[in-house]
This record gives structure tokens, sequence and C-alpha cells, in this order.
């Protein structure tokens, strides 16, 4: 069958997207997640890395040592799955663990020299992947984006309050 016999296919173009649901800011929100985690995903494996890697390491850098209950909170990875993520970063020195001196029936997790390094690495294929994610928009488009987004993501993160 031609193009010519079915007028309803798409041409050679990006596939067509019914307007009502490009109106719809969670289609297009879900849209670009699906788009930036398989981005995200695809380079940070090219370095041997994770995404829950760098959001541990990033943790630990800007607040300091921490449990793994206090990383849970930071990054938002399960607890449940968090100790995987321990597990890995420590196999590679990333993360070192030592006994609460509080409590001794939990660790503390500090990051490690080759960690520093390590997330500085990570954070120059981020900057790139970035760059890539955000290709269609210029310096200040970029800057208005973020803070858009971080504005409606802190907006809807907020505890409620207490009545």
């Amino acid at each position: 069958m031609s193009r010519a016999e079915a007028p309803d296919m798409p041409d050679d173009g990006p596939p067509k997207t019914p307007g009502r649901l490009r109106r719809r800011a969670s289609r297009q929100l879900s849209q670009l997640t699906m788009r930036s985690d398989r981005l995200i995903n695809e380079g940070l494996a090219q370095v041997d890395a994770r995404k829950w890697h760098y959001a541990v390491l990033a943790s630990l850098q800007d607040y300091g040592p921490g449990s793994q209950a206090a990383l849970s909170g930071r990054t938002g990875i399960y607890r449940s799955d968090m100790v995987g993520v321990l597990n890995e970063l420590a196999e590679r020195d990333l993360v070192e663990r030592a006994p609460d001196p509080g409590d001794r029936r939990r660790n503390i997790i500090t990051i490690s020299a080759r960690g520093r390094r390590h997330l500085r690495r990570l954070d120059t294929v981020l900057d790139d992947l970035h760059e890539e994610l955000l290709a269609p928009l210029n310096p200040a488009e970029r800057d208005q984006f973020m803070q858009l987004l971080t504005r409606l993501l802190d907006h809807h993160t907020r505890s409620p309050d207490p009545e």
C-alpha cells in the first residue's frame, strides 16, 4: 500500500501525536522523562556507572557522611535498594563504611578520595548528556526551564501543613 492509498499513515518524520495529548503537561513530562532516562542510563553505562551511583556520591559530597537511612532520604532511593547500591560503590572503593559511634548497629557512609574523583568524572559525563538533552534550548531558556521544573517539583514534594 502506498502513502497515497493510506493518507492516515504518518510521513517519514516523527510520529504524529494528537494535539490534545501534546497539550497535557503530564504527557509531555512523561515522554521527556522516558527519553531523558534512556539518554542518561545509556551514557552512564558507557563509563560503568548508574544514576544511583551518582546520586549517592553527590549526596555524600554535598552533605557529608550519612547513614543508609539518611542517604535513602536524600536521594529518593528505597532503603531496600540502597544496600545494593552501597555494596557496588564499596566494591569499587568509592565509599567507605564505618560503624556509627553513636549507634554501633548502623554504619556511616563516607565518600572516598577515589569516589570524589569518580564523581568529578560523572559530573563531566552528565554535563555532556544534559547538553544533548537540552540542545534545542538556548542558555536563557535552559535556565528558565530548570527554574520552572524546580518550582513545580518543590511545590509537589512539599510536606502538607499539619492541621
